[in-house]
């Protein structure tokens, strides 16, 4: 039996008991799931019944050793579409490569029944079957570690914006302050936020306050220099707030210039000063 009809006869012999391979397959997939609901269940049925027709649908094509070959697209497309679900949803790499791997024993229960008086022909759909699922249980893990990769890439991109508000503090003032280390990308986010709040409230002053921020080297000095350069640019002032002995120390020790730069050791002065500048005041009455 050559392999092109080989893979007509294992196509055969999907459809002749897709609903038996369908069974064995949902039973041995729900008892896997340690939780879930009903309508992830249900699902997950619907996902195998697209699957195991599309898969028998393929092989009639003959080809079982390229799955990038075109009578493939339909099931790489399908099981992309579970792996990213599944990513989602938070599955692990190794329950989303299951759902092709567990196909395995129910299919050659029903080839060893179809072959049973041919070992030769068994042994070469049995191998052409195993290496076809091995290779699709690989292309989910892939597209799964891509879907998650893009998942974290944008919570990170969320934490940056979350860890960096702008607030307004007065008409024309806002107020930056900053929690945690302060590297390139998070530069960019603070730069970005900043930029983008002074044009949309016309503010003339932005206080940056580094009181959250743990050490302060080259790097972080040049990336606050930066952000000041930028504001500038759009017709704002910075002044940096929460200078301690320890970084005033060390930005000295740097030889960072800060000569043209307002520094304040605390948010409160800093306000003050941008008040003074902007030719607000706030007046604080005592209470009888």
């Amino acid at each position: 039996m050559t392999t092109k009809d080989n893979a007509t006869r294992i196509s055969q012999i999907i459809q002749e008991h897709e609903a038996e391979i369908g069974s064995q397959w949902i039973s041995q997939l729900e008892a896997m799931i340690v939780r879930g609901t009903s309508s992830s269940r249900e699902q997950l049925r619907q996902h195998c019944q697209q699957f195991l027709a599309a898969f028998a649908n393929a092989t009639r094509s003959g080809e079982l050793e390229n799955i990038e070959h075109r009578s493939w697209d339909e099931v790489r497309d399908l099981l992309a579409e579970i792996s990213s679900s599944r990513a989602k949803s938070g599955s692990t790499p190794s329950e989303t490569a299951s759902f092709v791997f567990s196909l395995k024993q129910p299919l050659f229960g029903q080839l060893t029944a179809a072959f049973a008086n041919d070992p030769a022909n068994l042994a070469a759909a049995s191998w052409a079957v195993s290496s076809l699922l091995d290779k699709f249980g690989l292309y989910t893990i892939e597209v799964f570690q891509k879907a998650r990769d893009q998942i974290i890439v944008r919570q990170q991109q969320e934490l940056l914006e979350l860890s960096t508000p702008v607030v307004k503090l007065w008409n024309g003032i806002l107020a930056l302050p900053l929690i945690g280390t302060l590297d390139s990308a998070r530069t960019q986010v603070v730069m970005e936020n900043i930029l983008q709040k002074i044009v949309d409230t016309g503010a003339v002053i932005a206080i940056i306050d580094i009181t959250g921020v743990p050490m302060v080297d080259t790097l972080v000095a040049q990336h606050l220099m930066k952000t000041i350069a930028a504001a500038r640019l759009m017709g704002a002032d910075c002044i940096i707030s929460g200078i301690r002995p320890q970084i005033a120390q060390t930005i000295v020790h740097l030889g960072v210039n800060l000569e043209d730069v307002v520094t304040k050791a605390t948010l409160a002065d800093a306000f003050l000063v941008a008040l003074e500048r902007t030719g607000a005041s706030v007046t604080i009455g005592n209470k009888n």
